[in-house]
């Protein structure tokens, strides 16, 4: 058994040196997420696998927000966030900036989470869904693709919180992998 390390032996960066890390070439998209809890808690995971952005889009609740913070435990001060209306115009303006959209979302012909690898100097938008409703579906009809999560039990879903770990883990093996 290891001793558990303290949070300075965890050499961690600042929220400073966070932002001027290299881009990873990824980066987040709530569609119209309900729970501010959820969107803390999603900050706080960009903020573990180091998403370039997440895009806060509709009714998704936005900093300064106590229930944000409480799960985002500062996140919201290193990772880059912005407030959109319209998730479609937000996935429409990032692919002209030469982002590939992927919904993160099961769908005919979506691609399994195992079996996806992102191409080197590839920049991906991953897009998150609501709770109930999942990604808009004119929004997956403006995705590149589909991902979807292998699930072997009773439920459909996910928490879109826990979606989101995953997903961002997945890319992050794979970058830290090549």
């Amino acid at each position: 058994m290891g001793r558990k390390l303290s949070n300075i032996e965890l050499h961690r960066v600042s929220a400073e040196e966070f932002r001027a890390l290299p881009p990873s070439g990824v980066a987040v998209v709530l569609d119209n997420i309900r729970s501010a809890h959820n969107v803390g808690s999603v900050l706080r995971t960009a903020d573990a696998f180091q998403a370039d952005k997440v895009f806060l889009c509709g009714i998704t609740p936005v900093p300064p927000s106590p229930e944000i913070h409480k799960s985002a435990l500062g996140a919201e001060f290193s990772v880059d966030w912005e407030h959109a209306g319209s998730t479609l115009e937000t996935v429409t303006r990032l692919r002209a900036e030469g982002w590939t959209i992927l919904s993160v979302e099961q769908t005919v012909g979506s691609v399994s989470l195992e079996s996806f690898t992102p191409e080197p100097g590839k920049s991906y938008a991953l897009v998150f869904g609501s709770e109930v409703g999942g990604v808009d579906q004119a929004v997956v009809d403006a995705s590149d693709d589909s991902l979807e999560i292998p699930q072997f039990g009773t439920k459909h879903s996910l928490n879109v919180s826990v979606s989101a770990g995953v997903v961002l883990w997945h890319f992050t093996l794979k970058r830290i992998t090549r």
